[in-house]
């Protein structure tokens, strides 16, 4: 199974295991044996339901779950970027999955737009001198052009930090608000 990896102990997949779509064939136990094989703790779906029944794996969550891996299913879809909120709660996942040195990979079904805009997003968060066209640069390095494929995606990514600092004042904001009310 191809797979890239974006930091240590974080790997970003080609495909997603087991397919089956068009020319693609892969077989589901081999590819999840492989990932268990590699030491693969947390796994990050970012496919819908629909996709997984459309590709040919719809029993992948729980597959990963039966080898003992940390499934989070975190779908948004495909081409498209997720909301906020959603996002935030994905990299926060993430943060925690790489904080306790967990091996984590992270999968959409081909492994460039979802999935990359979420390592970029994550890129963005871990380092503040990373600018957004560096994270895809280093993103289309790993991947290819096809990483951050839609413009849906460019832009959520050149937003995010705009739109993660206005939602972080908002929460302190609440936060603050409810200490005085008290």
């Amino acid at each position: 199974m191809k797979r890239i990896v974006v930091m240590k102990s974080l790997t970003l997949l080609y495909t997603s295991p087991g397919c089956r779509y068009k020319d693609i064939r892969r077989n589901l136990e081999k590819d999840v044996g492989e990932l268990c094989a590699q030491g693969v703790q947390d796994v990050f779906v970012l496919c819908e339901r629909a996709e997984l029944v459309r590709y040919r794996v719809p029993c992948l969550l729980e597959c990963y779950t039966h080898r003992g891996l940390s499934v989070h299913h975190l779908p948004f879809p495909d081409g498209g970027a997720p909301e906020l909120h959603q996002c935030i709660c994905i990299l926060d996942e993430l943060q925690h999955c790489l904080h306790t040195q967990r091996r984590t990979i992270i999968h959409c079904y081909g492994g460039l737009g979802r999935s990359g805009l979420i390592a970029a997003c994550l890129l963005l968060q871990l380092s503040v001198s990373m600018t957004p066209t560096d994270a895809i640069e280093i993103l289309r390095e790993l991947r290819g052009g096809g990483a951050i494929q839609t413009v849906k995606q460019y832009n959520f990514l050149h937003e995010f930090r705009e739109k993660f600092a206005a939602h972080q004042e908002t929460k302190e904001s609440r936060t603050s608000e409810r200490c005085v009310s008290r």
